[in-house]
């Protein structure tokens, strides 16, 4: 095992621009690994054991830049300005219209056309006794994809001795702008094969229901007597085929869960997520008051990378955010950031090994 935390750099490509993308490998004293480049804040690989001690890659992605530049279902990416769906790719702020890119449909989806994921960011590698880390800043300038205000945003990813990954997060504004960031992982805590046999929990008695387009509707319903209720584990495969308008919207999970909160803010426990074969266990802990569970729908064998074919529902993610279309709902928790205030929100990925 290392001796102590360490990041290693190396070249990962050029970008359309001619700009160098570059690899940051961090690693903590037990072992575990996770690669990321500054090109969209990406995490390309996670390298856990299992419970026998086996290290393997969990997480969907590519072993090179080009195929990030293409468009694609967001592997591993930093998500912004907004992570999830903006009805119409349009809100209203201050008494003026806003249009953003549309890239969904009729809809603004996860920062629009050339949203964090698909720029370079500045990166700064950095080194904790009990963590090895890498800091991420980005100016975001006035209309970018048609958001309002130039924004500065600070992520730091922190790789801990305990095997728990922090993403913290943080931004300011010129003007007011809407901002919910997240991170886009697809994770496969079997290597391979679909991800329905993963045992999940959310803590959540709630979520929002969807139109047809993935836009929340407005109300918060009850997950109970609902193939939504995962408040006990359960397969991910055990409703997912269930005849539910909901599902077959999205053709499967893809919806926003209301996370059970004591404090608005306070950093609690989103999800468990367990592989009975490998006995690897994520959870996620978050301060966000939201968490989309999304089931790789869309993913169609396409797509291909580290030696795999990246089959129907073959990754699933787990995205700590604020609600989908929020700068269009009033009753959901406010996106909105104001000049003199501070974007802060932690979220944590432990990684943990059962039998």
């Amino acid at each position: 095992m290392n001796q102590k935390p360490s990041v290693t750099q190396s070249a990962f490509g050029k970008t359309r621009q001619g700009e160098q993308a570059e690899l940051f490998v961090l690693r903590n004293t037990a072992g575990l690994e996770v690669s990321i480049t500054n090109f969209g804040g990406i995490i390309t690989a996670i390298k856990t054991p299992d419970a026998h001690g086996h290290f393997d890659d969990i997480v969907l992605g590519f072993n090179e830049l080009e195929p990030y530049l293409q468009p694609g279902p967001f592997f591993g990416a930093l998500i912004g300005r907004f992570g999830n769906r903006i009805a119409n790719a349009q809100f209203q702020l201050d008494g003026t219209r806003w249009q953003l890119a549309a890239n969904d449909g009729p809809n603004h989806l996860h920062g629009g056309i050339t949203g964090f994921d698909k720029v370079l960011w500045q990166a700064t590698p950095v080194v904790f006794d009990d963590a090895a880390g890498l800091t991420l800043t980005l100016l975001s300038p006035d209309g970018d994809q048609g958001y309002p205000g130039n924004l500065q945003v600070t992520v730091n990813y922190q790789l801990s001795n305990d095997n728990s990954l922090l993403v913290d997060y943080h931004a300011t504004t010129d003007r007011a702008t809407p901002v919910n960031l997240t991170q886009h992982s697809y994770f496969n805590l079997a290597r391979e094969g679909d991800v329905l046999q993963h045992r999940l929990m959310i803590n959540a008695d709630r979520f929002t229901p969807v139109n047809s387009t993935l836009i929340p509707v407005g109300d918060l319903a009850s997950v109970a007597g609902t193939p939504f209720d995962f408040r006990a584990p359960k397969s991910i495969g055990a409703d997912i085929n269930h005849a539910d308008q909901q599902l077959d919207f999205a053709g499967g999970y893809d919806h926003n869960f209301v996370l059970n909160k004591p404090e608005p803010k306070s950093l609690t426990l989103a999800a468990h997520a367990a592989e009975p074969t490998s006995g690897r266990v994520l959870e996620v802990w978050t301060e966000e008051p939201g968490m989309q569970l999304y089931t790789g729908n869309f993913l169609d064998g396409s797509l291909s990378g580290k030696g795999k074919v990246y089959a129907y529902r073959s990754g699933f993610c787990l995205e700590a955010q604020h609600f989908p279309d929020a700068p269009n709902q009033p009753d959901f928790p406010s996106t909105i950031l104001q000049p003199g205030e501070e974007y802060a929100s932690k979220t944590i990925f432990k990684f943990l090994t059962e039998r």
